[in-house]
């Protein structure tokens, strides 16, 4: 049995990077005094690890979006009761992928998404029914590792009982593609609706 996995934001969605700026602007800093509140993590890290900062600790839920903005917040000197990663994310849903996902569930393929997001996204995500297209959501929040680590991939495979020969993932990111390939998963990186269209049928021959 063929299993599918896609990216959320890039693929699915658009990945509201426009958003980016965003709390810096309504916390009155700039992105460089927020980007220096976020590079260091709570606690300590293996040294051998590869490097984190606050937000991949939230990515891999390690800490909480309250523990998030408390840091950001005791870091730049103000008070944050908002969580503006939920407040500012308004992305854009791509049809031609969901038709692709659509047609393809029709067919009888498990069809899954697989995405590092954080908990501010996942939910609005819910409230949107973005994940609601799938037969299942594998988020990196809730999983504790995140793309491009191969252990990502892998509990997927686990979870699906699924021999990475006979998976297909696309993401927007080479490096999480490469990474996917190179456990023998068939990775396409995706760049329009039409091209992922054109990869499946290439790989369903």
């Amino acid at each position: 049995m063929k299993l599918f996995i896609f990216d959320m934001g890039g693929v699915v969605t658009s990945n509201a990077s426009e958003a980016r700026g965003r709390p810096a602007q309504a916390l009155g800093v700039t992105q460089e005094e927020m980007d220096r509140a976020i590079a260091e993590p709570i606690g300590f890290t293996d040294q051998n690890a590869p490097r984190e900062n606050l937000f991949d600790q939230l990515t891999v839920g390690k800490i909480s979006v309250k523990e998030f903005w408390k840091t950001v917040g005791e870091r730049l000197g103000k008070k944050i009761d908002t969580d503006y990663f939920h407040l500012f994310f308004h992305p854009v849903l791509n049809e031609g992928t969901k038709k692709i996902i659509l047609a393809l569930r029709k067919k009888g393929f498990r069809v899954v998404c697989g995405t590092n997001t954080i908990e501010s996204h996942y939910l609005n995500h819910i409230t949107r029914g973005d994940y609601a297209f799938f037969d299942q959501t594998y988020a990196s929040q809730m999983m504790g590792v995140k793309k491009p680590d191969p252990q990502f991939w892998k509990m997927i495979l686990d979870a699906e009982k699924c021999a990475p020969s006979d998976a297909f993932f696309t993401d927007d990111l080479e490096a999480n593609v490469q990474a996917a390939a190179a456990l023998g998963i068939h990775a396409v990186r995706f760049t329009s609706a039409r091209e992922l269209k054109k990869a499946i049928k290439e790989f369903l021959r």
